[in-house]
């Protein structure tokens, strides 16, 4: 069944088949990866760092190696990066902050890995089918020129084909190319700026900074974390003053 798919190919593409098979290809294993990498660093998987967020006070030592102790089996980027900068949390803070900017220059590249590549495949496969679209017309001008009596239909015919099958299969193949370079583009530059945004929250944290996990979340869900927080201070207090009496 595949032979005959890529014969019927063969016979409405001409010379550029292989041309289009490869860009479609390539293409396609691009938008796979990157789809998996999308799935694979969903948020649902950092729920560590909800609990953190829901925290009012800075690190201590303990907290430091308990979270440590956690993360080193983590997966996930969010994960991995808060571990490095955890491991070096003796080091001053400009420090921590060179060690982080240099592994987030790296993971943007990860995350960006191959969307140059359908972008370039955005681009050469509409030309391919411009260049199908020429040979085409060519082929179409041979026949006729062979010709000696009235133009038929079936003269037509397969050059017309030619010249239409490879400009549909080139914006085929080009507009979901672009499309999903441009989306992957712009999750990318979202995940790394949310990544920067923890890892510099938690670096505030291991700081010494109290509500350093709230800064720059949502205000209403701080002030009821602040309010929760102070609703436990006051039960622990009246529970060692009952006990008290």
């Amino acid at each position: 069944m595949s032979v005959n798919l890529f014969t019927s190919l063969s016979e409405q593409l001409g010379p550029l088949t292989w041309p289009m098979f490869i860009c479609a290809f390539i293409a396609l294993m691009i938008i796979l990866e990157r789809l998996a990498l999308v799935l694979f660093e969903l948020p649902k998987r950092d729920t560590w760092l909800r609990g953190m967020r829901k925290q009012t006070r800075s690190a201590d030592p303990d907290q430091v190696k308990s979270l440590l102790n956690e993360l080193s089996t983590g997966r996930s980027m969010l994960s991995k990066g808060t571990h490095l900068l955890l491991t070096h949390a003796a080091q001053n803070r400009a420090m921590r902050e060179e060690i982080v900017n240099l592994w987030l220059s790296k993971q943007k590249q990860v995350l960006r890995s191959g969307l140059k590549v359908l972008q370039v495949i955005g681009i050469i496969t509409p030309l391919l089918g411009l260049l199908g679209t020429v040979l085409g017309l060519i082929e179409m001008f041979n026949q006729l020129g062979a010709s000696d009596g009235p133009v038929t239909p079936s003269q037509l015919a397969s050059g017309l084909g030619l010249a239409m099958n490879t400009t549909a299969a080139g914006l085929i193949i080009a507009v979901p190319a672009i499309t999903m370079a441009h989306l992957f583009g712009i999750w990318a530059d979202q995940r790394c700026s949310k990544i920067a945004h923890a890892l510099n929250q938690i670096n505030l944290w291991i700081e010494g900074l109290d509500q350093a996990m709230t800064l720059g979340c949502d205000p209403r869900a701080s002030a009821f974390s602040s309010l929760a927080n102070e609703a436990r201070t006051k039960e622990a207090q009246t529970d060692n003053t009952q006990v008290g009496i």
